[in-house]
């Protein structure tokens, strides 16, 4: 009789289980399946977290805003991404423990990681400029130079990052 009770409760572990791994699953698995604003992505190596927030604003001249964490780390790096034209471009802004208030050119030039193009890519692996808010979440970021900057920068060091992220970051889930 315990016999049949321990695979009975063993059954009941095992359903309990498959339930919560099926719940658990992010609501997006692609980005096909997210907006950009939402979408979170991380580098090969796990040390790096990229994380779009919606602008929340009209007027914004920026087309979107993220932030890049060095995991393990508390080095939370905020980040923006504005359209250029001639070329056509989305640019994107990496910045980490900039002044708040009326700051000059020197300032935010002090406090810059990086600045480079953005480029988004899809599930075919056809690359173009990141698109702005509201559009479908890239599959992949592409950031040309992202680890070398942020090796160099303010946010590189003893108890900061430590290792330089790859400048392909991939999807990983859609924020709520």
């Amino acid at each position: 009789m315990s016999g049949k009770i321990g695979i009975m409760a063993g059954g009941k572990g095992m359903a309990a289980i498959a339930a919560a791994a099926f719940f658990a699953v992010p609501a997006a698995a692609s980005g096909a399946e997210c907006k950009q604003e939402r979408a979170v992505y991380i580098d090969r190596d796990g040390a790096y977290e990229l994380r779009f927030t919606p602008l929340n604003s009209a007027s914004a001249t920026a087309s979107n805003q993220f932030k890049v964490s060095a995991l393990k780390t508390s080095v939370v790096m905020e980040g923006y991404v504005v359209p250029s034209e001639d070329p056509v471009r989305a640019i994107g802004i990496l910045m980490f423990n900039c002044p708040e208030g009326d700051v000059t050119g020197a300032d935010l030039n002090a406090c810059t990681v990086w600045q480079g193009a953005v480029y988004g890519m899809d599930a075919k692996g056809e690359m173009d400029n990141l698109q702005p808010e509201g559009a479908v979440a890239a599959e992949k970021l592409v950031l040309p130079g992202l680890g070398p900057a942020i090796r160099e920068s303010s946010a590189w060091g003893e108890g900061k990052a430590s290792v330089a992220p790859w400048d392909v970051l991939v999807f990983k889930e859609c924020a709520t």
